[in-house]
């Protein structure tokens, strides 16, 4: 059982080792990765950490969309309210104005007279 060509032989066993050690280093590295449970749980938390930044840089812009709108909103209706007083004042607010200025007419006349 001689072979006539061994070191064609022994060369491929020596490719078919190297590949074998190749493909050995690659799974230890895949174990390892998978046991390093710490590099994991960072992983896993950047991520969550990354996405709850994002939601939450979107909820800040929507609530200032928001916010925006229910402050133009409130400016203009002050403004409608302004107008509309301006255009038709309220009776009673003249009838009080009036009474306030005759109430304070007779107390300014009281203090006069008391002081005579």
């Amino acid at each position: 059982m001689t072979m006539s060509n061994g070191s064609g032989d022994h060369e491929a066993l020596r490719e078919d080792i190297r590949q074998t050690r190749a493909e050995l280093a690659e799974t230890v590295q895949a174990l390892a990765a998978k046991a390093d449970v710490k590099a994991r749980i960072k992983g896993s938390a950047s991520q969550v950490t990354g996405r709850l930044r994002g939601q939450a840089a979107h909820v800040t812009g929507a609530v200032r969309a928001q916010a925006g709108e229910r402050v133009g909103e409130a400016r203009s209706s002050v403004s409608e309210v302004n107008q509309a007083v301006r255009r038709r004042p309220v009776p009673w607010a003249a009838g009080v104005l009036a009474a306030a200025a005759v109430a304070a007419a007779i107390v300014v006349l009281v203090l006069r007279q008391r002081q005579r």
